[in-house]
């Protein structure tokens, strides 16, 4: 059965990075604008000019730098930080002193801000901080002196570079930690999906070759009792089992990676569209100690929804032949209601005795818990067990209509 990968990237810092591109267009536009309305209070305005023909093409030129982490490379920042502090240190030689000291602008403006703001995303708020630490200097040296605008404009700067830093940083970690929590999902799903496979099939088996052999003797015994210890150990294999390496921090640069294997069935694909007929697949259960009744029109749910509703009437019909017996009657009743499908699975065998489930599960026999709560619980439905002891067992397996439908959209999106 072919395999095919899941991958699902996630990365709250993208959005960072496109508005950090926009910024760098605008605030350069901006800059440009205030020179064009005070070029001619400019001791030299050519100097500028050269300036600013300099900044235009390195910030349309270095857009797709800015795209992403990991087209920000550490040598662009320290460039893209060098055009920046230039600008800064070329302001006394083409503006006069007492613009300056006026309170006049820098040549690059507020543009200095995004070669901060980059360092902040790419290396988080201690790379901010260094970024803002130079910017802050070079301001004091074009300046010649300390003011209150200098100090308040470079604080902000800083402040707010730092703050984006910091929560970068965490929206990193969180994306690796939800990451990690999904991935464990996913292996938690497709350990209880093979949990289901086996016990539906090689515990069974090797359960039946256990009591036949021990009931014929010799030789036989003998591999009934191989049989009950690989039934022990495959039990608690499937109760246990692996959860894979995490691959949240494959490309940190890229957001959280989770990755997943899937294999498609063949049979019934769960991004098929077309509801399925529930009552041919339990027609085959019906039998001279099976009675099953069902409506007179199809019962159509998601391929998904009926195969594993199925698959549960199946896994109770198991139980019933293994631990009520083989002279046991029983009965399985479909209702189409509005809102759902009810299937329940009633027995005239001995019943259960109360605390025998919990008991099973703590042995690591998992059927009621795996194939049949399991699979109802995978497409949104719910199991409920009634029994009795001396007045037999009754198994409600519900499915809502809207449960399924969510099911099926869940199901066609993984593909």
């Amino acid at each position: 059965m072919a395999k095919r990968e899941r991958v699902m990237r996630m990365s709250v810092e993208q959005p960072l990075w496109r508005a950090l591109t926009g910024y760098r267009v605008l605030t350069m536009l901006y800059a440009i604008g205030l020179f064009a309305t005070a070029h001619e209070k400019l001791d030299r305005p050519w100097l500028a000019i050269a300036y600013y023909v300099v900044l235009a093409g390195w910030t349309l030129g270095t857009l797709p730098r800015v795209a992403n982490a990991a087209s920000c490379t550490k040598r662009f920042l320290v460039i893209d930080l060098t055009v920046a502090l230039a600008g800064i240190l070329l302001t006394p030689l083409a503006d006069s002193h007492q613009r300056i000291v006026e309170g006049g602008p820098t040549l690059p403006s507020i543009w200095t801000a995004g070669a901060v703001l980059a360092y902040a995303i790419k290396g988080g708020w201690r790379w901010a901080a260094f970024a803002s630490l130079l910017v802050g200097v070079a301001n004091v040296v074009q300046r010649g002196a300390f003011s209150r605008d200098t100090v308040h404009n470079v604080l902000l700067v800083c402040i707010a570079s730092i703050a984006i830093g910091y929560v970068v940083e965490v929206a990193r970690a969180s994306e690796r930690t939800l990451a990690r929590a999904l991935e464990i999902e996913a292996a938690t799903r497709e350990r209880e999906r093979l949990a289901r496979d086996i016990h539906d099939s090689v515990l069974q088996v090797l359960a039946m070759v256990q009591r036949r052999g021990t009931a014929i003797g010799g030789e036989a015994a003998e591999l009934g009792r191989l049989a009950g210890e690989q039934e022990v150990a495959l039990r608690t294999l499937v109760a246990g089992g692996l959860v894979p390496a995490s691959h949240a921090s494959e490309d940190a640069s890229q957001g959280a990676l989770v990755r997943a294997v899937e294999e498609p069935d063949e049979e019934y694909d769960a991004a098929d569209p077309v509801p399925r007929d529930l009552r041919p697949l339990l027609a085959p259960h019906a039998g001279s100690r099976v009675t099953l009744s069902e409506p007179g029109a199809p019962v159509l749910l998601p391929a998904p929804a009926a195969r594993e509703l199925a698959a549960a009437v199946s896994a109770a019909l198991d139980n019933v032949r293994r631990h009520a017996g083989a002279d046991a009657n029983a009965w399985i009743l479909v209702e189409d209601e509005p809102d759902g499908v009810i299937v329940t699975v009633r027995d005239d065998g001995p019943g259960i005795p109360e605390g025998r489930l919990a008991e099973a599960e703590g042995e690591g026999r998992l059927g009621v818990a795996l194939s049949i709560r399991g699979r109802l619980r995978e497409i949104g439905g719910t199991a409920e067990l009634i029994s009795v002891p001396g007045q037999g067992t009754e198994v409600e397996l519900k499915v809502p209509r809207e449960a399924a439908r969510d099911a099926r959209g869940k199901a066609g999106k993984t593909r």
